[in-house]
């Protein structure tokens, strides 16, 4: 099936999002099929003897296997099944001070030893053009380990009948209250990823993620006025576990407002939600332009977050490397050096890692083979580091990378992505109730809207799904046509208040794209309910002028 088929059939898709339907079709029983260690480990020695023979300082090889499963439906029938395998293996090297990569999906001895020959070609003739050596972070080896996404339930095992009536059933639930239409997709995605380079590491990792987007729409027959809601229920880096509800893992919002989203996800109560919502919209008044607090709930300010913070501080963004996808960062190294760049306000903490469990980042190594952890981007306001490869840490004076190095596919280049990146939650103790009991005109919004922001990641304006008017510090009813504009540095210092760690939970982005050729990746952001003052509110519905 073409991505765009695919596109067209989900209805999901918005704004920058991307659908990589790669690969070729296999039957479900397919899924499960591992490459045996001890062939993968034959084949990364057969390429790094290769490619060191030919004259390469540094060469690491990729070979990946990824599966993925997509289900789509619409009200109570389903509209398409795919599985689609890829597997192939990657080879990059160092020669001459430059970088040379190439592919195939050919996993012949003889193959694979060509294509580590090629790579060095490529690099050579690279090295002719490039005026400096590339500095190289040094990583210790490693030796042979291994890394897995936790989970109790392999999707891959599930039968699709039970995953497609659980999406049939949460429509019918949508649509007995309230909706008139119902979308749900089941997106399931597992890479097998080894990794093996001449530092001296052979790295195996099994990396498992879900998402189940839902959106409901109610149409008023009268008026042929019709509105939607979206599912806010996050993707995960975790097994089919996660559509096991358990009421303990639910976090009650504020005031008269319920969210479902915590651990795990009961689709049919979140379909009906998002049905009762879609309707309520139609009645909702819409919103007065002009200056609010707003509550941010995690299931909305994970965009925000991804969009303000984590695309600025990536250091190819800063450095100008990437531009034509998105812009480049107005938080460029002047700034940071000078060490007082007020990024936000002092409660105001921006930690980056791959190592939260259950998040779309997380894993033990990325595609360096560098340890993931965690650090520090933002403390207390305070812009103090970015995001770096290895050939970018020197730049930034580490001794290390950062293990934010990632490709999309064996057959991609790997270069600098966004781990996750997240909020710290508030030392004080906060729930959102006692947050929202000091607020005297504002708007809580929760869910990801549409949203633009401009080419330096500074100027910017983000809707939301549901929005609830709150007055003299109560939540009244909903409000329609809501979108608030700013720009990142006066955004984030007038951030007055975060609620504390019982709050804190992840949003994030399935299909997170950059780079050209483009490529996808998924990643968590973490918060706690925030607020943040005297913010321009507009109506979306008015015509200006």
């Amino acid at each position: 099936m073409e991505r765009r088929t695919f596109l067209n059939l989900s209805g999901i898709a918005a704004g920058s999002l991307l659908i990589p339907v790669i690969g070729h079709a296999i039957t479900t029983e397919e899924l499960i099929k591992p490459v045996e260690l001890s062939l993968k480990k034959a084949l990364a020695d057969a390429a790094m003897n290769a490619a060191t023979k030919a004259g390469a300082s540094y060469c690491d090889v990729r070979i990946g296997r990824y599966v993925n499963q997509f289900i789509t439906t619409r009200d109570l029938r389903v509209e398409n099944i795919v599985n689609t395998e890829s597997s192939g293996i990657g080879v990059r090297v160092i020669a001459g001070g430059a970088y040379g990569f190439a592919s195939t999906n050919d996993l012949s001895l003889d193959a694979i030893a060509s294509v580590a020959r090629q790579a060095v070609a490529i690099a050579k003739a690279n090295a002719k053009l490039q005026t400096e050596a590339m500095i190289f972070a040094p990583v210790k080896g490693v030796g042979e380990v291994s890394w897995a996404t936790p989970f109790s339930k392999d999707w891959r095992s599930v039968p699709v009948k039970e995953k497609a009536d659980m999406l049939i059933a949460a429509n019918k639930a949508g649509m007995d209250n309230g909706a008139n239409f119902m979308q749900s997709s089941l997106f399931q995605v597992n890479q097998q990823k080894y990794f093996a380079s001449t530092d001296g590491s052979y790295i195996d990792q099994d990396i498992h993620r879900l998402w189940a987007p839902m959106t409901a729409t109610a149409v008023d027959k009268a008026s042929n006025k019709f509105r939607s809601c979206d599912s806010m229920s996050s993707p995960v880096g975790m097994g089919y576990e996660f559509f096991d509800a358990n009421p303990k893992d639910k976090i009650q919002a504020a005031g008269n407002v319920t969210t479902l989203y915590g651990k795990s996800v009961d689709l049919i109560e979140e379909a009906r939600e998002i049905g009762r919502h879609a309707k309520d919209k139609l009645t909702a008044k819409s919103v007065e332009p002009g200056k609010y607090d707003l509550v941010l709930s995690p299931e909305h300010l994970f965009l925000t977050i991804h969009e303000s913070v984590g695309h600025p501080t990536e250091l190819d963004r800063v450095l100008g490397y990437e531009a034509n996808y998105a812009g480049t960062s107005f938080a460029t190294l002047d700034k940071w050096r000078s060490k007082n760049f007020k990024f936000g306000s002092e409660r105001v903490n921006f930690f980056a890692d791959k190592t939260t469990v259950g998040s779309l980042g997380a894993v033990g190594y990325d595609d360096e083979g560098v340890r993931c952890k965690r650090w520090d981007l933002i403390k207390d306001g305070i812009l103090v580091n970015y995001q770096a490869t290895r050939d970018q840490a020197h730049i930034i004076d580490e001794k290390e990378s950062h293990g934010c190095s990632y490709a999309d596919s064996w057959s991609s280049v790997q270069f600098q992505r966004m781990p996750n990146v997240s909020l710290a939650p508030g030392k004080t103790p906060l729930t959102p109730d006692e947050m929202i009991k000091d607020v005297k005109k504002g708007i809580y919004i929760l869910g990801r809207g549409s949203y633009s922001i401009d080419q330096q990641r500074y100027n910017f304006q983000f809707g939301g799904q549901q929005f609830y008017e709150i007055k003299n510090g109560k939540i009244l009813g909903p409000i329609e046509d809501v979108a608030y504009q700013s720009n990142t540095q006066e955004f984030w210092n007038n951030c007055s208040a975060i609620c504390d760690q019982r709050d804190w939970r992840m949003g994030g982005s399935f299909f997170d794209g950059k780079g050209q050729p483009s490529q996808v990746s998924a990643v968590s952001h973490g918060s706690s309910t925030t607020r943040f003052n005297n913010v321009n509110v507009i109506n979306t519905a008015r015509k200006i002028g």
